[in-house]
């Protein structure tokens, strides 16, 4: 008689174990359907708002993380398990094809600009052609100034092109502050230690960097082109491989625009 209340209650015990463990695979699943997204931090805010966007249009979800292209393509090359990736320099994504570790070769989503951004209250002034800068370097107004680090950061690439073109770059490299990113270069630049940076365009573009200083876009021609190239990448899954064409469409494009970036053509 006493065996049937022992095997109720083993009974009822077994199902309320299941019912705690349960919840756990359908969370688990559910994590794995919200892919990380590696984008080149001249991205910050765009992408934040579309990444927003694409959640309510989609009931979907992506997870960003930004930093220096250079240094993704590392993590990437190493097994990092991120599902998609928007470079600020296509050639990465290149090599990261060349290393079949892309689904393709990707797509340009836009071209970059870079600023010459001054903080309020610095003696520096933001002109086009930086001659208000190249002064400050002579005449010693200028003690510290922020560039993303060439060495593995697009923006920095071009920072040092640009600032080659107009004969600063070797007078600078005692006052040079190298951001690990452009986004750290557009902190650096707000910062009361550096009077002036050379930052994305996209970034002087934001509200906080607007409210923080002032900036003058750089001729393009002063550096190569920013061809800016995403590409899926191995494994990617479906909630990744949806935030890829909503990138593409009319919509996001617009809010490129918005913040100072040109439109290349689709499909390129």
């Amino acid at each position: 008689m006493k065996s049937g209340p022992v095997s109720r209650r083993q009974y009822v015990l077994s199902a309320l174990l299941g019912l705690l463990l349960s919840p756990l695979w359908p969370t688990a699943a559910r994590a794995a359907e919200v892919p990380v997204v590696a984008a080149a931090s001249d991205l910050q805010y765009v992408l934040t708002e579309l990444s927003q966007a694409f959640t309510r249009a989609t009931g979907r979800s992506v997870k960003l993380a930004t930093g220096s292209s250079g240094n993704f393509t590392r993590q990437i090359i190493q097994g990092a398990p991120f599902e998609l990736f928007f470079s600020a320099d296509e050639d990465y994504v290149q090599e990261l094809a060349a290393r079949s570790l892309t689904v393709d070769r990707g797509e340009l989503y836009a071209l970059g600009r870079l600023a010459l951004f001054v903080r309020k209250g610095s003696p520096v002034r933001a002109d086009p052609d930086m001659s208000d800068l190249a002064a400050a370097v002579a005449d010693g107004r200028l003690r510290r100034f922020a560039i993303a680090n060439p060495e593995h950061a697009p923006y920095g690439r071009a920072a040092r092109a640009a600032l080659m073109r107009k004969g600063l770059w070797e007078k600078l490299q005692s006052r040079l502050v190298l951001g690990e990113n452009a986004s750290q270069a557009g902190q650096f630049a707000v910062a009361g230690s550096v009077e002036a940076g050379l930052i994305a365009y996209s970034l002087a573009m934001s509200d906080p960097m607007k409210r923080a200083g002032s900036f003058a876009l750089v001729p393009q021609e002063w550096h190569a082109p920013l061809q800016q190239r995403m590409v899926l990448l191995r494994g990617a899954g479906e909630t990744a491989r949806q935030f890829y064409l909503f990138v593409r469409s009319p919509s996001a494009r617009t809010l490129f625009e918005r913040y100072g970036f040109a439109m290349p053509p689709t499909g390129k």
